[in-house]
Order: structure tokens, then C-alpha cells, then sequence
């Protein structure tokens, strides 16, 4: 019985692609910032978890390398309104932010 079901899952976990971490030093400054990120990135294909750390402003992302990749992370940060590593916020969505998420100049 164990072996015809781990014939039966046997297709299924191919289909997975290899799993990545990275790990990006964003702008975020508060827990409303974290749970946005957090947020956007689980609606964002490919990110199977993201855990921001707001000591050091660092995301470890894990994701699947099939389906995007660091940069599409990157790029997935900058439009949510936030710095990824050198890639700036995308400036629209930076203004969307509110007062306490934004960058003291």
C-alpha cells in the first residue's frame, strides 16, 4: 500500500521546481511594512515564503526557481513601494505608501 502511493505522488513531486532562498535588504522600517511585503509576496508567483526581518531590514525569500527568480523578486519589492537591495521603489507605489512607511530624508 505505501509503495502505490508513493508511485501515485511520485509525478507530483517532480513537478516542483528547485527551491531557492535569497536574502534582499529592503527600506522597510515598521510592521506595516513588513506585512505588506510579506504580503505582496505571496501573491506573487513562484514565492513559496518571505520572512522580513526588521532589525536589519533583510527578507530571506524562498521560491521556486521554475517560476521566478531573484531579480523578479527584487522587482516585486520595488512595485510594492520599497527599496530592494540597489533596485528603488517604483515611485507611484512609494507614494501610496503611508507617512510611517516612508524613508526619513
Amino acid at each position: 500500500m505505501k509503495k502505490l502511493l508513493f508511485l501515485l505522488i511520485l509525478p507530483f513531486l517532480s513537478l516542483a521546481g528547485p527551491n531557492e532562498t535569497v536574502k534582499i535588504k529592503t527600506s522597510a522600517i515598521c510592521e506595516m511594512c513588513k506585512e505588506r511585503i510579506e504580503k505582496n509576496l505571496a501573491l506573487t508567483k513562484g514565492v513559496t515564503k518571505s520572512d522580513l526581518n526588521l532589525d536589519d531590514k533583510v527578507i530571506t525569500v524562498e521560491y521556486d526557481a521554475a517560476k521566478i527568480d531573484a531579480s523578479g523578486i527584487r522587482k516585486a519589492i520595488s512595485e510594492t513601494g520599497y527599496d530592494a537591495d540597489e533596485m528603488k521603489a517604483v515611485a507611484k507605489s512609494y507614494s501610496k505608501l503611508p507617512s510611517c512607511c516612508k524613508k526619513k530624508e
